[in-house]
């Protein structure tokens, strides 16, 4: 095995792939599509290849974060993150509000950015033009360009491969992402250039084994050229649909709720490293925005919501000026309201506790997060929920053999 601690957090299922590494060192490390595995960094097999992982070890969120860096003033702050404001609302452009996965929140403050000058470019991810299936890290300097990526991605997306972009810029940037995206870009110390960022919630990235399966779910034939892939958007929380070329032309699949995609389909092939995740709503971010299932849409493709955290003062400061300027139409809300709005969250959170004990007890290796305490919301999971997280880890290490490390195959 290439001895290098990118390559070890890699095979200890540690890397979130983010891309981080890659987009600091794109030289030496590449980001690999692995079918099972997800996207991956793979690190050039020579000396400046183990020179590169070593400083792009200290970007790796996978591997370390440290909560101690972030203001928490009180219980709310402690389990989600600096919480100053939150709001419910929605792009009041039709369009952005349609495309977005909820209300379109996240794309109409970047585009606000984008028109007010706050930044000069959106570092963001879409899928990729000659093969939907997949995802690029992109930086969008136009709405024709920010439209594309609108609509959340149910797939692997290395969104932090974005940094040395960023790095090179000669005006600050927007960056949106996955939490661990946004964390591992915090790490990344280019923070002058970095006008604000917006970590989207999430519950994990399925790899491209579960990306085939919904195809071939939504009739889309094995070897047809696909030209598009929808997970959400077109309403709240919108379907699930593919486009494809047939016999006669470009052909519109069927589609299927998201509850039905993302319930039986996509969330079982998530990778180890989500499920021990602890943060799914983007603390370090300047703003989170997520899904408000506590006022749930009556159907699938209604008229969308965003749920919406200031949590720095820059982050709030693009929120209010959006919504003075009526990009967003929001109305003010409880500090407590992620709670309200994805209980499964905050249960999530109690059993990784579990879950880490059980992975010590197989002598492998967990996250580093200092100043993070797991233990109180674990002890306030029902007994059958904490017996899960024990046992339900320990049958599915021996199932999946996860004490094996992991090995990348795959392409660019």
């Amino acid at each position: 095995m290439n001895s290098n601690p990118i390559t070890k957090a890699v095979a200890c299922n540690l890397c979130t792939g983010c891309g981080a590494c890659a987009g600091a060192f794109p030289d030496f490390i590449k980001m690999v599509d692995d079918p099972v595995n997800g996207r991956r960094p793979v690190v050039a097999a020579n000396t400046d290849g183990r020179k590169a992982a070593e400083a792009a070890a200290t970007l790796c969120a996978g591997i370390a974060v440290d909560y101690t860096t972030l203001p928490r003033k009180d219980a709310i702050d402690a389990i989600w993150g600096p919480v100053l404001a939150t709001w419910e609302g929605y792009a009041s452009d039709d369009e952005v509000r349609h495309r977005g996965s909820s209300g379109g929140a996240v794309t109409a403050l970047a585009l606000f950015a984008l028109q007010s000058g706050v930044a000069g470019g959106v570092a963001h991810v879409r899928s990729r033009q000659d093969d939907p299936r997949f995802n690029e890290a992109v930086i969008s300097r136009t709405r024709e360009g920010l439209m594309p990526g609108a609509g959340a991605r149910y797939a692997q997306a290395s969104a932090a491969e974005a940094i040395g972009a960023i790095a090179a810029s000669d005006h600050p940037v927007l960056f949106v992402g996955k939490p661990c995206d946004v964390a591992s870009v915090r790490k990344a110390g280019i923070g002058d250039k970095l006008a604000v960022t917006i970590g989207i919630f999430c519950a994990g990235a399925p790899n491209l084994v579960a990306t085939d399966r919904l195809l071939s779910r939504l009739g889309v034939p094995a070897k047809a050229k696909l030209t598009d892939l929808r997970y959400r958007g077109a309403g709240w929380p919108g379907l699930m649909q593919a486009k494809y070329i047939g016999d006669a032309g470009e052909v519109t699949s069927e589609g299927i709720p998201y509850a039905e995609g993302w319930g039986r389909i996509l969330q079982s092939e998530r990778r180890w490293r989500c499920r021990i995740c602890t943060d799914h709503t983007g603390a370090f971010a300047d703003i989170s925005v997520g899904d408000p299932w506590h006022n749930p849409p009556a159907g699938n493709v209604d008229a969308g919501r965003s749920l919406i955290i200031a949590r720095t003062a820059t982050g709030l400061r693009l929120i209010e000026a959006a919504l003075a300027a009526g990009v967003l139409v929001a109305v003010r809300g409880d500090r407590n309201v992620i709670a309200k709005a994805q209980p499964n969250l905050l249960a999530s959170q109690g059993a990784v506790f579990g879950r880490r004990l059980v992975m010590r007890a197989f002598a492998m290796p967990v996250p580093q997060e200092k100043g993070l305490s797991l233990l109180p919301l674990w002890l306030r999971l029902p007994g059958r929920e904490k017996l899960q997280s024990l046992a339900g880890t320990a049958k599915r290490i021996i199932r999946a053999k996860l004490w094996r490390p992991v090995v990348i195959t795959g392409h660019t």
